[in-house]
Order: C-alpha cells, then sequence, then structure tokens
C-alpha cells in the first residue's frame, strides 16, 4: 500500500497558501496599506476553507491542525506588532492581547492533545459551556474570528486614510465589541486549559502514588 503525503493534502496546501498570503502581507505592511490588508483578510478567510476540505475529504491531520493554529496566531502577531508601531500609546494593550492569544490557546492545545485530542476545536461536550458554544456554532465561531480580525485589520486601515468614512467607525466600533468578547473567551481558554492541565497532574499523582 502506497503511504499517504500528509503534506499534500488539499486542507495544507490551503493551510501553506495561508502562510505565503501572510508573509507577503507582513512584507507589504510598512509601505501598501491596501494590498497588504487584502493579503492578510484573504489568508484569514482561507482559514474557513481548509477546515472543510478537511471534514469533507477526511483529511484531517495533526499536522493540520496545528498549522492551522500557528497560522492564526502568527498572523495577528505580527499584525499587532505593526499596530504597536502605528499606535505607540496602546503599545501595551496590543502585548497583553498578544500574550492572551497565544498563551491561552498554546495552553488549551498542549491540553486537549494531553487529554488525547486531535485539535484544539476538539471540544469536550462535558466542559466549559462557553467553550462549547464557541467550538460547536459554526456561525459563532466565523464572527468571533472574523470580527476580532477585522478590528485590527481595520485599526491598521484607518491610519492611513486620511479621511475615514462614518461607517468604517461604526463597522471598527461593531468589531471592537466582538474583539472584547473574543479577548473574554481566550481568557476562558487560559483558565479552563489550566484546571484541565492540573486535574491530570492531580490523576498522574495518584496514580504513581497507587503504584508506590
Amino acid at each position: 500500500m502506497t503511504q499517504e503525503n500528509i503534506f499534500m493534502f488539499v486542507p495544507n496546501i490551503i493551510g501553506y497558501t495561508r502562510v505565503v498570503l501572510a508573509l507577503l502581507s507582513f512584507y507589504l505592511m510598512p509601505c501598501c496599506p491596501w494590498p497588504a490588508a487584502f493579503c492578510y483578510l484573504l489568508s484569514s478567510l482561507l482559514d474557513a476553507f481548509d477546515g472543510h476540505a478537511a471534514r469533507v475529504l477526511n483529511q484531517s491531520t495533526k499536522f493540520g491542525a496545528m498549522l492551522d493554529m500557528l497560522t492564526d496566531r502568527c498572523a495577528t502577531m505580527c499584525l499587532l506588532v505593526n499596530l504597536s508601531q502605528l499606535y505607540p500609546s496602546y503599545t501595551f494593550l496590543f502585548q497583553l492581547s498578544m500574550c492572551l492569544d497565544i498563551a491561552s490557546h498554546w495552553l488549551h492545545l498542549h491540553s486537549s492533545t494531553v487529554k488525547g485530542s486531535s485539535s484544539h476545536k476538539a471540544i469536550d461536550l462535558s466542559g466549559n459551556p462557553i467553550l462549547r458554544l464557541y467550538y460547536t456554532s459554526k456561525p459563532v465561531l466565523f464572527v468571533m474570528c472574523a470580527g476580532n480580525e477585522l478590528f485590527f485589520c481595520l485599526l491598521y486601515v484607518l491610519y492611513h486614510i486620511e479621511e475615514p468614512a462614518a461607517w468604517l467607525y461604526w463597522l471598527e466600533g461593531l468589531c471592537g465589541i466582538i474583539s472584547f468578547v473574543k479577548a473574554g473567551i481566550s481568557l476562558v481558554h487560559l483558565i479552563t486549559a489550566s484546571q484541565n492541565m492540573a486535574a491530570l497532574d492531580v490523576a498522574e499523582r495518584a496514580k504513581a502514588g497507587k503504584n508506590q
């Protein structure tokens, strides 16, 4: 039997495309705001397609899940680094957002992997109700992720527009609310994952104590 090439699975190829678009966006950010914003948003939009392709083609993999999460985290982090340069007085808030985003997702992914889940999106339905809604409702997940990315991307775009239209400020305000809610969900992520890791530690220590 021919061995499958995981790296050439369709969802992973979409993932590589996202990485290229994100890198192109980072390169263009200092000089070309509109192409940079287009590449960044297109990379974010493709996030919805790689997961769908994985389910339809039965090509869900641990590598793909990790690639997906790392691309999301790195893309947002690099955009926030750029925003820190454009809005230096808000640097601390951007740094706080980066720390919360990375720490919560990494710990959640690690605790999920230790518990035997194939992805950080594989949620125990008996677990936290907020995370259960966030990951099992596709509309909720899409609105939260898209709104958060659009909020930061609009901050970048608005900096480069001399006289923005009023509707852009309204959209930015709406996305700001979504981004704030998503930050709260990330905090829940962090707390829940910490509790899961602590519970695993307790179980392992109890098992080791019985074997002594």
